[in-house]
């Protein structure tokens, strides 16, 4: 019977053209060495058969998993995205304790150890990512088992309260640098830091000699307006998002709701200071010329009229567009905060980079629009779109803006649960530097051949 012919023959049949078929098939039965099979047109239907099941399998096996979900798959939600963020035994990280290396709390509480994480969690300053990493499924205590390394500093927020000047910053760096052998074993590949402000890793000098291989984590792409150089690299750091005021993230209890599209006053809005930026002016003068179209208020920091969050947020609803131009950095938080009461985000910021662009298709969720061509024309275009498009790009941004809420990597869908699946895609098996050596029996050693577990600190650096 055809089950009693080993798949070795039915494949070799299979290959047999319809001639060779015909010969090596004769009309009575013959005796039949090794090397001449006897194939019947049944042996290669069977083979033919095997042959296709086996190439379904192999497909099916070897495709590559499911990626993590896109804007353009409009029926996703949030909720398979938790099956997707990576697996402890894939991604684990060692955060540094505060204690750990000299100098380290001075990064996070200032020279004086006064200034406390509730002082730092507020603003754009990144507290938010190392608490939560602190308690993140993905932390290990054993650093020989990390893929990735943390190292927490708080060091905007303790800039801006005066707590570490900039030279007090750059020096602390290098010193708490130099105690780290992990971080010289790996030349700071697998080394994790976050610089959440617009001034992004600039705010350590010194960033482009130590830091130049390390991942960092930013809201900032762009700074070469400044600093003639950016610190942002596509190929190994992350942009994160911006951190939206907790009053407007949580989903039960927003201080503003949406206003129905048919109820808002004003086009399109500009919230903000001028700070003398060209594209800001111009806006500015915009709502002069057409104030029913534009509403762009002189917003105060301080004193009787400053305007409260609240209020804010409200005026920042009030309009089907929400206008987001460069202050002084490409990325801005207004971007971030025009999902969460649900207008339209219009980016005119031509060096912008955004957050998780391997994941989200940003043309479903927003407008980029030419700095250069900031005026009436504008309007005439915001105009021209369809109200049923505007709906549209509304609904997608709803189903979106979870990822720019930093809530537990437990969460099905948040900023952290996005920043830990970017994370697993940075780790490598192997990591090389120009001061780490090995040997054949599988050793790291240094330039001296000194075994790593060997070294001692402070390590130099380069």
């Amino acid at each position: 019977m055809l089950q009693a012919h080993t798949p070795r023959r039915l494949f070799r049949c299979a290959t047999l053209p319809p001639a060779s078929l015909a010969a090596a098939a004769p009309s009575r039965p013959t005796m039949r060495g090794p090397h001449h099979p006897h194939c019947t047109r049944a042996h290669q239907a069977g083979a033919l058969l095997l042959v296709a099941v086996t190439f379904l399998l192999t497909r099916l096996f070897s495709a590559p998993p499911p990626p993590f979900p896109t804007s353009r798959s409009h029926s996703a939600t949030p909720g398979p995205w938790l099956d997707l963020t990576p697996h402890q035994d894939h991604l684990r990280i060692y955060v540094y304790d505060e204690d750990e290396i000299g100098g380290l709390r001075e990064l996070l509480r200032g020279r004086d150890h006064t200034v406390s994480a509730a002082t730092c969690l507020k603003g754009q300053w990144g507290t938010q990512i190392h608490q939560l990493l602190l308690k993140s499924r993905f932390r290990t205590l054993d650093k020989d088992e990390a893929h990735l390394f943390f190292v927490p500093s708080y060091v905007k927020c303790v800039r801006m309260t005066g707590a570490l000047t900039d030279k007090e910053i750059n020096n602390t760096y290098v010193k708490v640098l130099s105690q780290m052998p992990y971080f010289r074993r790996s030349g700071g590949r697998d080394h994790v830091f976050v610089f959440p402000s617009g001034a992004g890793a600039h705010l350590f000098r010194s960033w482009a000699t130590f830091l130049n291989r390390s991942i960092i984590l930013t809201p900032e792409g762009d700074r070469t307006d400044k600093r003639g150089i950016s610190a942002f690299n596509t190929w190994k750091d992350i942009i994160i998002p911006g951190n939206v005021d907790d009053s407007m993230v949580k989903p039960d209890a927003r201080a503003v709701q949406p206003i129905p599209l048919t109820k808002r006053k004003y086009l399109a809005n500009f919230l903000g200071r001028a700070q003398g930026k060209v594209g800001r002016l111009k806006l500015v003068e915009l709502a002069k010329q057409y104030p029913n179209k534009l509403e762009s208020p002189e917003l105060k920091l301080s004193g009787p009229d400053k305007l409260g969050r609240v209020d804010y947020f409200k005026h920042l609803g009030n309009a089907k567009f929400c206008l987001a131009p460069r202050g002084e950095s490409s990325w801005t938080l207004r971007f971030y905060e025009s999902f969460f009461v649900e207008c339209v985000p219009v980016l005119l910021s031509d060096e912008v980079e955004l957050p998780f662009q391997n994941v989200i298709d940003y043309t479903e969720i927003s407008i980029k629009w030419p700095s250069s061509k900031i005026g009436p024309e504008l309007f005439q275009y915001l105009e021209s779109i369809p109200e049923e498009r505007v709906e549209e790009m509304i609904a997608r941004g709803r189903e979106m803006r979870c990822m720019w809420v930093y809530g537990p990597d437990t969460e099905p869908c948040s900023a952290m649960t996005a920043i830990m699946w970017e994370l697993q895609r940075k780790v490598r098996r192997f990591h090389q530097s120009p001061q780490t050596f090995w040997l054949h029996n599988r050793s790291i050693v240094n330039r001296d051949l000194v075994e790593f577990h060997q070294w001692r600190t402070p390590v130099p650096l380069p």
